[in-house]
C-alpha cells in the first residue's frame, strides 16, 4: 500500500521547491564564507606579524588569526601569538 502512495503523491509547487533550493544556497555559501573568512585575514595576520618581529623573534606560525560569526550581527577576531621564553 505504501508503494502506491509514493506514486500518488502530488507535486510540491515550484514556489516552494525553489524557495528550499535557495535557502540550501545561502546556508552553504554562509558556511563556505566562515570557513575561509575574509579576504583581509591573510594581509592582517601578516602585517601582526611584521609589527611583533620589531620588538620579538618569533616563527611565522606563532601568530593565527581567526573571525568568528558568533550571530548575525556580531563577528569575534581572535587573535593567538605564542612568545618565546625569555632566556
Amino acid at each position: 500500500m505504501s508503494l502506491l502512495n509514493y506514486f500518488r503523491q502530488e507535486k510540491k509547487p515550484a514556489a516552494s521547491v525553489a524557495k528550499e533550493r535557495l535557502q540550501i544556497i545561502v546556508a552553504h555559501e554562509r558556511s563556505r564564507f566562515r570557513s575561509t573568512g575574509p579576504d583581509y585575514l591573510p594581509d592582517l595576520e601578516r602585517d601582526i606579524l611584521a609589527v611583533i618581529r620589531k620588538y620579538v623573534e618569533i616563527d611565522s606560525d606563532a601568530v593565527t588569526v581567526q573571525l568568528d560569526q558568533k550571530a548575525d550581527d556580531l563577528s569575534v577576531l581572535e587573535l593567538n601569538v605564542t612568545l618565546p621564553d625569555e632566556k
